[in-house]
């Protein structure tokens, strides 16, 4: 017998779209590789690169590919949905709902909840001990905020049913309303100063680029009378960026695709229709470049790679941050020098820190990897709305805990989440009883 990676891979169906495995696993690798570049930590505390170079914040527009994680999770959740609806008795769709929720987040929250609870742990016993201070704190803090990425994922699981419904009836005209209250939104905003509505960017602008996964799943991102697909692909990929430089160039947004500490517009925080016409063009960048990387797939080798980096992908973007302040927690303990960010001496030991940083990631991985497994799943029984409740308390805690971190755990430290006051323990509360809930409602006496 093979390995179980040479396994699953011979065992591919010839039908799978191996391109979307190799964009899941790209994506993500992009993230974990601009947050490692980005961080500028001094024994005075953490930094943002982008910000002591700005010449250097147009590399934002190609590292930052949420858009194409998230444009590939529609693509997903469209077949699996589907494929549970076509699986379903007679009846309501209700209980497919639930076995969808608990499928779709089984191999996310998992693994999320163990990086929680590892985390929380060590978090209170660091700060019974009476530690918590200078780069520590500054890990405790920092090592949940990736988890905002969890929270808008379990936001489109939750929708993928009604969106969908949308994307069958109406096709790219409901891809064209989720753009447009994005647009709306920020005319409000910025034109006319309506306060908080700019949140409700964060459904409008990343539900539209989800509906981009529907499209994709139904062959129609490129189809249309009068152009070829690729033509059509190039018009989507061309303008889109000529419409997020325009948005750049002429009006309120800056030139960064990513969070800048201190500014007062962000492009992602919440996002913005700048951040959704990047979101255009790197969709339409990745799918011209489809049938190359179809012909590399087909290699066996190359395939076996993309499989087995996927069985581990989230465990990996989980722990990355606690790799990298790992690495420099070291340094410091170990009075290895630490050249000031974007100097010469800084650009030289670089390399030497993201190899340390990936072989610390690896480490991480092989320990806490199994969690990701996919464990069996029963299906087409299950209770729709306590599932419903399962994702909203899930989606609540995740954000939560994004915002607030683990410092200041026994000072009751607190951040605002949606105009409340929410702490780490009440994050965690909520997330776990969350995961719970939808783990219970789509259980039943299924198939397999």
């Amino acid at each position: 017998m093979g390995s179980p990676v040479r396994v699953l891979a011979e065992a591919t169906p010839v039908t799978r779209d191996r391109y979307v495995d190799l964009l899941r696993v790209a994506s993500l690798a992009a993230v974990v590789l601009g947050h490692w570049l980005m961080a500028a930590v001094t024994p005075d505390g953490v930094g943002n690169l982008l910000a002591v170079v700005p010449a250097l914040q147009p590399l934002t527009w190609l590292l930052q590919v949420m858009p194409v994680f998230f444009f590939v999770g529609g693509f997903a959740h469209a077949l699996s949905y589907r494929s549970l609806l076509r699986k379903r008795p007679e009846g309501s769709t209700d209980s497919v709902y639930a076995a969808f929720l608990r499928a779709r987040l089984q191999r996310l929250l998992r693994p999320t909840m163990v990086f929680v609870l590892v985390w929380g742990a060590a978090a209170l016993l660091i700060q019974l001990l009476g530690g918590g201070g200078g780069l520590t704190g500054v890990t405790l803090r920092l090592v949940t905020q990736p988890l905002w990425f969890i929270g808008i994922y379990l936001a489109m699981v939750a929708f993928t049913p009604p969106l969908l419904r949308l994307h069958e009836r109406y096709g790219w005209g409901a891809f064209a309303g989720l753009a447009g209250a994005a647009a709306a939104v920020d005319v409000l905003r910025f034109a006319a100063g309506v306060p908080y509505v700019e949140f409700l960017n964060f459904a409008f602008v990343w539900l539209a680029v989800h509906q981009l996964g529907f499209l994709r799943a139904d062959g129609r991102l490129g189809v249309g009378p009068g152009l070829s697909a690729l033509r059509r692909t190039a018009l989507l990929a061309g303008g889109g960026l000529v419409a997020a430089v325009a948005l750049v160039a002429f009006g309120p947004y800056p030139l960064s695709m990513v969070g800048m500490p201190g500014e007062k517009v962000s492009n992602m925080a919440p996002p913005t229709l700048a951040l959704l016409c990047h979101g255009l063009w790197l969709v339409g960048a990745v799918e011209l470049l489809r049938a190359p990387a179809a012909r590399l797939l087909a290699r066996p080798r190359a395939w076996r790679t993309v499989v087995a980096a996927n069985g581990v992908a989230m465990t990996a973007f989980l722990w990355h941050l606690t790799a990298m302040l790992g690495v420099y927690g070291a340094m410091l303990a170990l009075d290895v020098p630490l050249p000031e960010p974007a100097t010469a001496a800084w650009w030289a030991q670089t390399p030497l820190r993201l190899a340390v940083a990936a072989a610390l990631a690896a480490v991480l991985v092989a320990a806490f990897r199994t969690f990701e497994r996919p464990a069996p799943t029963a299906v087409l029984q299950g209770h729709g709305p306590l599932a419903a409740l399962g994702a909203a308390l899930t989606l609540l805690g995740v954000l939560g805990l994004s915002m607030v971190g683990f410092a200041g755990l026994l000072e009751g430290r607190t951040a605002l989440l949606i105009a409340i006051p929410v702490t780490a323990p009440a994050a965690v509360a909520m997330t776990l009883c969350g995961w719970l809930l939808v783990e219970r409602a789509g259980r039943g006496r299924g198939v397999r």
